[in-house]
């Protein structure tokens, strides 16, 4: 929790959930989709949310969007974690954990591939 104990800090505090929120919503090329449904919550979505977050903040990355959806309907392969391309391929992984999601983001967001040991099969 962040201590407030100026107008600065909390402008700076401002600031930061101003940007957070943007990389929610910024349209772009790639969309990070994560299931934050009951069961997504309850196996730990919010952990990888803020894992896809900090990395995006981390590396400073654009033109990707960040969004959250409730049930995927897929309950025992959450936290479930969906990607899309520009060329609009729909990739969904299973049981992510925040580390796995920042590999995510790293091979398949950044780099253009697919991490296949964490696809669920369709």
């Amino acid at each position: 929790m962040t201590t407030i104990k100026s107008l600065e800090d909390l402008k700076r505090v401002r600031e930061e959930a101003l940007a957070k929120r943007k990389m929610k919503t910024e349209a772009g090329g790639k969309r990070v989709i994560v299931g934050m449904g009951t069961c997504g919550i309850a196996a730990g979505a919010r952990e990888t949310m803020k894992a896809i977050l900090n990395y995006i903040e981390k590396e400073n990355l654009t033109g990707v969007v960040v969004t959250q959806t409730g049930c995927i309907g897929m309950c025992e392969r959450e936290p479930i974690v969906q990607v899309e391309t520009g060329e609009g391929s729909l990739v969904t992984y299973g049981r992510v954990t925040p580390e796995q999601a920042e590999r995510i983001m790293r091979e398949h967001v950044t780099g253009g591939k697919v991490v296949t040991d964490l696809v669920v099969p369709v």
